[in-house]
């Protein structure tokens, strides 16, 4: 499971940097290339917070996740956008003027890849054609990717969370082209504590194959740093790919 209802409440009420900096750029850079609206697509969407900044800034959204716990929570922040419960490996992406694909999204599913597919490179080149294809000409595409040196400089990290309704240890690894991160997880229910445990895994890639793949695809290309005031961490670039023509 990737998620669960514990998780994704986490994530939402102590994690939403990430999304709300990257709400910042794709804000900016969409309102740039299409000032009179037109739909952006979400993927991995999360609580929906990046999707709120976009229909309040005057847009239609689509958002995806493969969460059912993380499309409830999006319904409920941004009322005005849609969202799907599915993997972005098989939904269908209609024409638009943006994607975005904030929070590692290209990396999961380039570790779980679809059924019959390979993973990994293959993968992400099979998702930036399908993402091409979808945008109008000149439509962007912002996302980052996790790459070598996101597991620290050891290659492996503990880390420990404790707030007063929820603790959280997390023991990340990097090993090859793949990171994993194993989380036990407990959230404060009435009372008592309830444990939930997850395992994540991502395919990491070279931020100099990401950028191949995406000029092979027909996109001109702009590596990110920070998204807005938010600097990335390291082993994490941004990249706004815009569509040429």
């Amino acid at each position: 499971m990737h998620y669960g209802p514990d998780l994704a409440a986490i994530h939402d009420s102590a994690f939403a940097f990430t999304a709300e900096s990257g709400a910042d750029v794709l804000v900016g850079a969409v309102r740039r290339a299409f000032p009179d609206g037109g739909l952006v697509v979400d993927l991995g969407c999360g609580s929906g917070i990046l999707s709120r900044a976009l229909t309040d800034a005057g847009y239609d959204v689509l958002g995806v996740d493969i969460s059912p716990a993380m499309v409830r929570l999006a319904r409920a922040r941004a009322p005005k956008a849609t969202f799907r419960a599915g993997s972005i490996l098989d939904v269908d992406i209609p024409s638009c003027v943006a994607v975005a694909a904030v929070g590692e999204i290209v990396n999961y599913a380039g570790a779980t890849p679809a059924k019959g597919q390979r993973g990994g490179l293959p993968a992400l080149a099979r998702l930036f054609r399908r993402l091409h294809d979808a945008l109008e000409p000149g439509g962007v595409f912002l996302f980052d990717s996790a790459g070598p040196g996101r597991g620290g400089p050891q290659g492996r990290r503990e880390i420990f969370h404790d707030h007063d309704d929820w603790s959280m240890h997390v023991v990340i690894e990097e090993r090859g082209r793949t990171l994993t991160r194993d989380m036990a997880i407990f959230r404060k229910v009435g009372a008592s504590y309830r444990r939930s445990d997850e395992h994540h895994d991502l395919a990491l890639y070279r931020p100099d194959d990401v950028e191949a793949r995406l000029r092979a695809t027909g996109f001109t290309v702009r590596r990110l740093r920070r998204y807005a005031g938010l600097r990335l961490p390291a082993g994490l670039t941004g990249f706004l790919a815009t569509k040429r023509g």
